[in-house]
């Protein structure tokens, strides 16, 4: 188990290692990223709920369903060789929309680790943006959740307010908002003391 500023804290007995939410919401992840330090660990890794996630893949199941009804259709209009490329196409299509939303979900993450909180965003597949502030920045954490479905599947958003210039670091739509807060308060209270 990790240990939060050289010893056994409090938090690392009460939150075991576990992943939940489809791996949106792990804590004590066995991970590294890129640049996390020798003496870091990693305490939280966060990712939009999955439930998040059905519009696009309501999207693709009817795209798939469509597909099959145009093709009747276009049997009547275009040749066999002319059908087929067509629906390889749109397969190539469907399938390119599908990888880009996974890839999406996948990378854009929040990390909180014992010293600091790390927001990694990826803008298409060539942009990527990294914030990061240090625990002992943060000036205040807070929790945003509204609507029906966030209430029923206990999903919103964590907003990391912090001091000087520092861009400030949102999770939109994270699993269990309050227990993350929860989290960073912790880590704030031991890095004062």
């Amino acid at each position: 188990m990790p240990t939060v500023f050289g010893k056994k804290s409090s938090l690392s007995e009460t939150h075991d290692a576990r992943h939940r939410f489809l791996h949106a919401f792990c804590t004590y992840p066995a991970m590294r990223f890129e640049t996390q330090s020798e003496s870091e660990h990693v305490i939280l890794l966060l990712r939009a709920h999955p439930i998040t996630q059905i519009f696009w893949i309501l999207t693709v199941f009817i795209m798939l369903v469509l597909t099959f009804f145009i093709s009747l259709f276009l049997e009547r209009i275009l040749s066999t060789q002319q059908l087929i490329f067509a629906v390889l196409f749109w397969f190539a299509v469907i399938a390119s929309y599908t990888f880009l939303n996974i890839l999406n979900w996948l990378f854009n993450v929040g990390i909180v680790t014992n010293e600091r909180i790390v927001d990694i965003d990826f803008h298409g597949t060539l942009y990527k943006e990294l914030s990061a502030s240090s625990i002992g920045k943060i000036e205040d954490v807070t929790v945003k959740t509204g609507g029906f479905t966030a209430s029923l599947f206990n999903y919103g958003n964590l907003f990391v307010q912090t001091a000087g210039t520092e861009k400030n670091i949102e999770f939109i739509n994270i699993p269990n908002p309050a227990q993350a807060a929860s989290i960073i308060n912790n880590l704030m209270r031991h890095k004062k003391t």
